[in-house]
C-alpha cells in the first residue's frame, strides 16, 4: 500500500544544508506560502508576515550577514530561542545533532573556526536559490507565536509536498539590525528566522544527516484504551 502523500512530506522533510542553484520560480514560492497560510490561528488574526528574495537581493542580504557573522560582530535577538542554560534530556539531544554533523562535515572536536565558518553558511541560506525572512507584529502575545509555528510547519510540509526542501534558521533572528537595513521591515515587526528553500544537493554529506525522534509512546501519555 502506498504511504500517504502527507505523511511522506512530513516524515521526508529534512533540515538541508546545501542546496542546489536550480531557480525555483516566484509563482511556485508564492503557491507555497498561500497553501501554508491555510494553518490555525486564534480568531483567525493570521499573525505571519514575510519577505521572500532571490536573485540580487538575496546575495546582498547574505554577504552582509556572512561577513558579519564571520567578523564576530556583537549581535543579540529580540526574543529568547533557548534557555540560559541546558538540561536533560536537551542536553543530550542537542549535543547529539551536533557532533552528528560536524562528524558528517569533517569537523572535530575543538576546530573551531571550522565551526564558525560551517556556522555562518546558514547566512546564505546554505547556496539556496530562495531565502525567506519571517517576522511577527511585536504587540502580539504567546498564542500568536504558537499560531506562527503552525504556519512555518506548513511551509515545510508543503515544500516537500511540492518536491521542494527546506531549512528553519532561527540564526537569523540575532542578526536583525543588518536584516533590517536590506528589507523593508517596519520596527514594530521582530525577526522569527530566516528559511532556505530549494532543492537540495544530493551529493552533499551534509544532506544525509537524519536527526532522531522520540515515539509517541515516551512523551505521550494515553489514556482510556485497554490496559490504560
Amino acid at each position: 500500500m502506498n504511504e500517504d502523500p502527507v505523511a511522506a512530506a512530513i516524515t521526508s522533510r529534512r533540515s538541508i544544508r546545501a542546496f542546489l542553484p536550480t531557480p525555483v520560480p516566484r509563482e511556485t514560492v508564492e503557491r507555497l506560502l498561500d497553501i501554508a497560510a491555510r494553518a490555525p490561528s486564534g480568531t483567525n488574526m493570521q499573525p505571519w508576515r514575510g519577505y521572500a528574495l532571490a536573485g540580487e537581493p538575496l546575495r546582498r542580504l547574505s554577504e552582509a550577514l556572512v561577513a558579519e557573522a564571520l567578523a564576530g560582530t556583537p549581535v543579540d535577538s529580540e526574543y529568547r530561542y533557548y534557555p540560559d542554560a541546558f538540561f536533560e534530556p536537551y542536553l543530550a539531544r542537542r549535543r547529539k545533532v551536533g557532533w552528528d554533523m560536524y562528524g558528517l562535515l569533517g569537523i572535530a572536536r575543538g576546530e573551531a573556526e571550522k565551526m564558525k565558518r560551517q556556522h555562518a553558511k546558514n547566512f546564505d541560506f546554505f547556496g539556496a536559490p530562495v531565502g525567506i525572512v519571517f517576522t511577527i507584529d511585536r504587540r502580539l502575545e504567546i498564542g500568536s507565536w504558537l499560531d506562527y509555528g503552525i504556519f512555518l510547519g506548513n511551509v515545510m510540509t508543503a515544500a516537500r509536498g511540492m518536491g521542494l526542501d527546506t531549512c528553519p534558521q532561527a540564526a537569523f533572528a540575532p542578526h536583525h539590525r543588518t536584516i533590517r537595513a536590506h528589507l523593508p521591515i517596519p520596527e514594530n515587526e521582530v525577526v522569527v528566522c530566516g528559511m532556505a528553500l530549494g532543492h537540495a544537493d544530493p551529493e552533499a554529506p551534509v544532506n544525509t544527516l537524519v536527526t532522531d525522534r522520540v515515539p509517541a509512546r515516551d512523551f505521550c501519555a494515553f489514556l482510556g484504551w485497554d490496559g490504560a
